[in-house]
């Protein structure tokens, strides 16, 4: 819990304060020389990073420092299976696909398809092996090269990662585990044991390749406190620390009055998951979307709306990647020239077209996804 506002890799709530999180998780904010070194190697500059969506890393000058010196890195995040992914599951993938196609780098993505089994009570491994297949389709439709991406599902790969999981539990003592992540001495030994398993993918390749190859995990900040654990933990049995760089969440539905990021259990009416129709995305927006509007026509022609907390505004800074068309839209809205039904439209057609092709992609992904799987 931080002041009014909780962020756990369990719990998301409240009206977050990204520079606070900063201070109290030990994260650097990424800067402009950061920003300069990425847009150099990479060609260009990812407007998620322009407009600081992701804002926040753990060694990402020493990731560059070792490209630079020829030593490409390997990239790591992953989904832990639990129900259907919604369009804030997207927003750190999409930002992966681009790292790597930027830096021609390869992908381990982990299903952890234990954790939520262990973490929560009303679900099954049963269900959770459902939803790993069901969610192989949308991280395989966001166009992931199949040459340079590797799926791990942890009850599959067991037999692969457990020898290297039991060096890092050896080296993590019950009381890191309860300062890190709030364990009361009721938790199960598997949620203990969990965060071991999660530490694997991030030097696996350099387990296999007999050689220490730098790792880069991009996640949402909620997931730092377990890799804030294995970065302490993975240079004591003898490879690199992982790097890491952070994003914030894309908000839910209700703005400031929901969770402090889309979440399944937050109920369909506020959620936009991958496979809504476009009837039902509309009906989404148009109904739940919290408004930074006045309450008449009149009054906001007046006086203008507020895109700081307008939520399709908000959603549009991650969906539209044109930056004149999002300030256009920001001063239309901010001047009262544009009402807020307007910009729900606009966010709507956004939606309905990116949903579109990946609907498209997704069916087609279903031929796909041995291909993608870790062969043992």
């Amino acid at each position: 819990m931080t002041g009014k506002f909780i962020v756990t890799p369990w719990e998301v709530k409240g009206n977050i304060d990204y520079d606070r999180l900063i201070s109290e998780f030990g994260v650097s904010k990424i800067d402009d020389a950061l920003l300069h070194r990425i847009e150099r190697n990479a060609g260009e500059l990812h407007y998620f990073l322009r407009r600081g969506i992701f804002f926040a890393h753990r060694d990402l000058k020493w990731i560059l420092d070792e490209y630079d010196k020829g030593n490409k890195f390997f990239l790591y995040t992953g989904r832990a299976p639990s129900g259907n992914i919604h369009l804030g599951h997207m927003v750190p993938w999409i930002f992966t696909k681009w790292l790597q196609d930027r830096f021609d780098a390869e992908l381990w993505f982990q299903f952890p398809d234990e954790e939520k089994f262990l973490f929560k009570d009303d679900i099954t491994l049963a269900d959770t092996e459902k939803y790993t297949t069901e969610n192989m389709l949308d991280i395989i439709a966001l166009g992931f090269n199949p040459k340079k991406t590797k799926f791990i599902i942890d009850t599959k790969h067991a037999g692969l990662m457990y020898r290297e999981a039991c060096k890092i539990a050896k080296k993590i003592t019950f009381s890191t585990a309860k300062a890190a992540f709030g364990f009361t001495n009721e938790q199960n030994i598997g949620a203990i044991f969990y965060t071991a398993m999660q530490a694997v993918p991030a030097f696996l390749p350099s387990v296999i390749n007999k050689k220490k190859i730098p790792c880069l995990i991009p996640h949402a900040i909620d997931q730092d406190p377990h890799f804030r654990v294995s970065r302490d933990v993975i240079p004591k049995i003898g490879y690199p620390k992982p790097a890491s760089i952070q994003c914030r969440f894309l908000p839910g539905l209700g703005g400031m009055n929901d969770d402090g990021k889309m979440s399944s259990s937050s109920g369909d009416n506020a959620t936009v998951f991958t496979t809504d129709d476009e009837k039902t995305v509309r009906k989404k927006i148009m109904k739940y979307a919290f408004s930074g509007g006045k309450d008449t026509v009149e009054e906001h022609r007046k006086l203008g709306g507020n895109p700081e907390v307008d939520i399709s505004y908000q959603w549009l800074t991650f969906f539209e990647q044109d930056d004149r068309k999002l300030e256009k839209i920001y001063h239309e809205y901010r001047s009262g020239s544009m009402l807020s039904g307007e910009i729900k439209q606009i966010l709507v057609d956004k939606l309905t077209m990116f949903l579109r092709k990946h609907q498209m992609e997704r069916e087609k992904a279903r031929d796909k996804v041995e291909s993608f799987i870790l062969k043992l």
